[in-house]
């Protein structure tokens, strides 16, 4: 759980309205577009078993190394045209990460139900801080060092609990996570509004990974919380 590819500090360029507009529209089309290679990536980590893989040590590796590998060539190629596929194939990545979870939670009696539940909460944050950041005036970019401490907390916290594996602690981290990358994503917004943002493959990664935090966060609560056995 780490949005530790956020930048601390922005770097304000001149843009114009019309240029800020088109940078968010090209983020939300991509944003959108990034949700289907992360659906496929789970439904084949659910079918094909590679989800009974991802657990315990191993699987953090995995997702650690894969994760930050994949941010770093989104980093280099952003400016390119080979930026868009490489981004899309992170999503599909952390789709299959995903994947466990998603098994987990279906293996409740009402798992369909837990994970539409936080997919609808998970989107109704979005437009909640999508709302507020067209109508907050006030300039937010002082949030990243705190969110950024606050997302390395959450980091060391989780890889801490996957060797422990307290359910108590596991509710703990979801719930501070919840409230951490739901700022971010108002954080991220407001960049791109302000014109602190202006390559649309970079807010997209950063959004994607707000709202990724946010479903799976939610989705674990639900599970521990509502998850009904046979």
């Amino acid at each position: 759980m780490s949005d530790s590819y956020q930048n601390m500090d922005y770097h304000y360029v001149t843009t114009t309205p019309a240029e800020r507009n088109r940078v968010l529209r090209n983020t939300y089309w991509l944003l959108a577009l990034s949700m289907v290679p992360t659906v496929l990536g789970a439904w084949l980590g659910v079918v094909t078993g590679l989800s009974r893989a991802m657990s315990g040590g191993m699987g953090l590796v995995v997702f650690l190394v894969g994760a930050f590998g994949f941010m770093y060539a989104i980093e280099k190629t952003k400016d390119s045209a080979k930026g868009v596929p490489v981004l899309l194939a992170f999503t599909f990545f952390m789709g299959i990460m995903l994947s466990r979870m998603i098994a987990m939670v279906l293996g409740f009696k009402n798992g369909a139900e837990l994970i539409m539940t936080a997919f609808g909460g998970t989107a109704g944050v979005f437009f909640l801080m999508a709302s507020l950041s067209t109508v907050i005036k006030r300039d937010l970019s002082s949030m990243g060092k705190w969110l950024f401490v606050g997302a390395m907390v959450l980091m060391v916290g989780s890889i801490i609990n996957v060797f422990v594996g307290s359910s108590a602690g596991m509710m703990a981290i979801s719930m501070l996570a919840i409230g951490i990358f739901s700022a971010y994503m108002l954080y991220d917004l407001k960049q791109i509004i302000d014109g602190g943002e202006t390559n649309y493959i970079s807010a997209t990664l950063s959004l994607y990974m707000d709202i990724m935090n946010v479903f799976q966060s939610l989705l674990a609560l639900l599970g521990i919380m509502g998850g009904e056995r046979d």
